[in-house]
C-alpha cells in the first residue's frame, strides 16, 4: 500500500505523522482542546513540536488534564511541582504563563464566552484555506495572528507572540495550511 501524501514536517516522526493525519488544521470549536493548545503552543516556543507531542500525555498529567479552574488555583506547591517534573519542559517563564494564562482563559471566558467564540470571531466562524504548494510559502505570521496576539496580550495572556498564535491557529484549523498536494488538504479531503 502507498503512503499518501503529507506535508513534509509530518514525515519525520510516528508522532509527527499521527498529530498530522489526525488533528493539525482540523477545525476545533471545544473548549478543552482550545485550551489545551492554547498552553502546549506556548510551551513549544523555541523547541520543536515533536519534543511537545512526546511530551503531551506528560503535561495532560501534570496540569490536571488541563482543567483551567484547577491550574487558575495553582500556587508554590504546584509551581515547583511542575518545576521539577521532567515529563515537561521545566522552564520557569513557561511554566508561570501556563498558570497566567489559565486566569486569563477564565476571565476571557466571562468576558466573550470562551475561546471558540473568541478566535473563531477573528474569521467569521470560518476557517482560512490556504493552497501552498510547499510549506515554504506558508508565513510564520500574519495580520491575523499579529490581531490576535495583540489582543491576547491585552488580556493578559503570555507566550502568545504572532509566530506562536499563527501556529496555534494552524493546530486548531482557524487556518488551513496543509500544502495542496497533501492527503488532508480541504480541497481533496
Amino acid at each position: 500500500m502507498t503512503e499518501p501524501t503529507r506535508c513534509g514536517w509530518a514525515t519525520r516522526s510516528e508522532a509527527e505523522r499521527v498529530y498530522h493525519d489526525v488533528e493539525w488544521g482540523v477545525p476545533k470549536r471545544d473548549e478543552g482542546t482550545l485550551f489545551e493548545f492554547l498552553i502546549l503552543e506556548g510551551a513549544q516556543a523555541g523547541l520543536s513540536w515533536r519534543t511537545i507531542l512526546e511530551k503531551r500525555e506528560n503535561y495532560r498529567a501534570a496540569m490536571d488534564g488541563f482543567d483551567p479552574e484547577a491550574m487558575a488555583r495553582y500556587g508554590e506547591t504546584e509551581r515547583a511541582r511542575l518545576l521539577g517534573d521532567a515529563g515537561i519542559v521545566r522552564n520557569r517563564l513557561k511554566i508561570d504563563a501556563a498558570i497566567g494564562n489559565a486566569r486569563a482563559y477564565l476571565a476571557l471566558r466571562d468576558a466573550e464566552g470562551g475561546l471558540a467564540p473568541y478566535v473563531w470571531g477573528f474569521v467569521d466562524g470560518e476557517p482560512i484555506i490556504n493552497r501552498w504548494r510547499s510549506m515554504a510559502e506558508a508565513p510564520t505570521t500574519t495580520a491575523l495572528s499579529d490581531r490576535l496576539s495583540k489582543d491576547l496580550k491585552k488580556r493578559g495572556f503570555r507566550f502568545v507572540g504572532s509566530t506562536i498564535v499563527y501556529s496555534y491557529l494552524q493546530a486548531v484549523g482557524v487556518i488551513s495550511d496543509h500544502v495542496v498536494d497533501c492527503f488532508r488538504h480541504p480541497d481533496r479531503a
